[in-house]
């Protein structure tokens, strides 16, 4: 596995957002859990998590999740199911376990999963990154936890993360079993894999599109595997305060350091670029006809996103756009009141939106 460093490689810093204090460690969570208050233990009639394998029937990968069962849980009665689609970069065990936890807190089944060719999931290349696997990810939860025992097919929501959400946007275009679609501070990883954040490097896509070529070529040749950086844990504070961005800085702080895990490598095949660089999270959005809720920071460097997705959104009507007062893009990943505000509106918006407990 090689690295390698070109002009294309600036746009991949574009990662997430954390904070400075030190969350739950993994290696004190016999879940691997990097979140604040994640389960430790399964106890009768609370909250339980579940680890599961099942396979993609496109791919044939083997996917791990973790399946959340509400308090009380009986497999004879039904329950809404929540699929929640994790960041570029993210596993399971971060940001998209916490917003699974608390709405199983809430009574819903949910279901968080590792990207294909990512974290503890199979398939080769590893750290593959391509639209088209991330969001058959998503469609294979749902044909997953939809079978699962408990699970009321006919009321399944769909909660997209960062990159998850941008993805969740695609997939809920077309699939229709998802009857509501929320996200959090949105990322359209196409869009600024192309353009650089904030459009900051809309004079180098040729460039890096020659640069891609040129790796792509080199594989095809000798056929090792050439990778993006990732952020490693030895980057000095001067390093981390010369990155351009907010974004970036709270982006490293979070995956290297706070809710660091393992299997978080936060980096990618160069040759996802590719098609990468050809989607982008901002079309078809008026196939969109489900009810649909977007939440993102008020002070977040990524809110034009979220704003031109929801712009765009004119295939329903019923849609809502949250902006949490003071929260940066990553600051909603952890940091308290913010989560505690979006888990309020996430169970108000489901709970309007998909059946009545039976």
């Amino acid at each position: 596995m090689k690295i390698v460093k070109t002009t294309l490689l600036a746009t991949l810093l574009s990662i997430t957002l954390g904070g400075s204090a030190m969350a739950a460690d993994y290696r004190n969570n016999p879940f691997t859990l990097t979140y604040d208050n994640a389960l430790t233990e399964n106890v009768k009639g609370m909250v339980n998590i579940h680890p599961v394998k099942y396979t993609q029937k496109e791919t044939g990968i083997e996917v791990v999740a973790n399946v959340y069962t509400p308090a009380n849980y009986d497999a004879g009665k039904k329950y809404p199911v929540i699929v929640v689609a994790h960041p570029n970069g993210g596993v399971k065990e971060q940001v998209a376990g916490l917003y699974a936890q608390n709405l199983a807190e809430q009574g819903y089944i949910t279901i968080a999963f590792d990207a294909a060719y990512q974290g503890g999931s199979s398939g080769v290349p590893r750290y593959t990154d391509k639209p088209q696997n991330r969001i058959e990810d998503i469609r294979a939860a749902a044909d997953f936890i939809t079978q699962y025992p408990g699970a009321d097919a006919d009321q399944l929501g769909l909660l997209g993360i960062c990159g998850g959400g941008g993805y969740s946007i695609k997939a809920a275009e077309t699939d229709k079993r998802f009857k509501t679609i929320a996200t959090i501070s949105l990322f359209n990883s196409g869009k600024v894999r192309r353009n650089g954040f904030m459009d900051s490097q809309k004079e180098t896509i040729e460039q890096r599109l020659a640069d891609i070529a040129k790796v792509r070529a080199m594989e095809a040749k000798n056929g090792e595997i050439q990778y993006t950086p990732s952020f490693g844990q030895n980057m000095t504070k001067a390093q981390v305060d010369a990155m351009p961005f907010e974004l970036y800085r709270q982006g490293y702080e979070y995956y290297a350091q706070t809710h660091a895990h393992p299997n978080s490598q936060t980096n990618s095949t160069i040759d996802s670029l590719q098609d990468l660089m050809e989607f982008d999270a901002n079309t078809n959005v008026d196939l969109i006809n489900q009810p649909l809720l977007m939440i993102a920071g008020e002070k977040a460097d990524s809110l034009y996103m979220t704003e031109e997705i929801f712009a765009n959104a004119t295939g329903t009507s019923h849609k809502s756009l949250v902006k949490i007062p003071n929260a940066t893009h990553m600051e909603l990943y952890w940091k308290q009141p913010y989560v505690k505000q979006i888990t309020d509106k996430l169970t108000q918006f489901y709970g309007e939106n998909l059946k009545s407990f039976m």
